[in-house]
């Protein structure tokens, strides 16, 4: 590995299934091999499984995670107390239909 690159960790393996941990390797893996570039190539391979990104994503960088929903919410006009309401209005319209 680079002298200078910083070391990728597990911040918050909580919740991951062996999937989610294979993939978290992988993209570790091959940024210990090629830097940012190698891991956004192997990031890219999980394709459109956007649960996966997320894990994986949460996992390395939870703290950049939470500012990302926090920011997303905050365009939308919400704050981050109101996304369990909103994820509970959404459920049930989901099961309604």
């Amino acid at each position: 590995m680079a002298k200078n690159r910083p070391v990728l960790e597990a911040v918050n393996p909580s919740g991951l299934t062996e999937a989610d941990w294979i993939a978290v390797n992988k993209v570790r893996r091959a940024y210990e091999r090629g830097g940012w570039d190698a891991f956004w190539s192997e990031f890219e391979t999980f394709g459109d499984d956007l649960m996966l990104q997320i894990m994986v994503l949460r996992t390395l960088f939870p703290d950049v995670m939470r500012q990302a929903i926090k920011d997303e919410l905050a365009e939308a006009g919400f704050t981050l107390g109101e996304l369990p309401g909103l994820l509970k209005k959404t459920m049930q319209l989901a099961t309604e239909h």
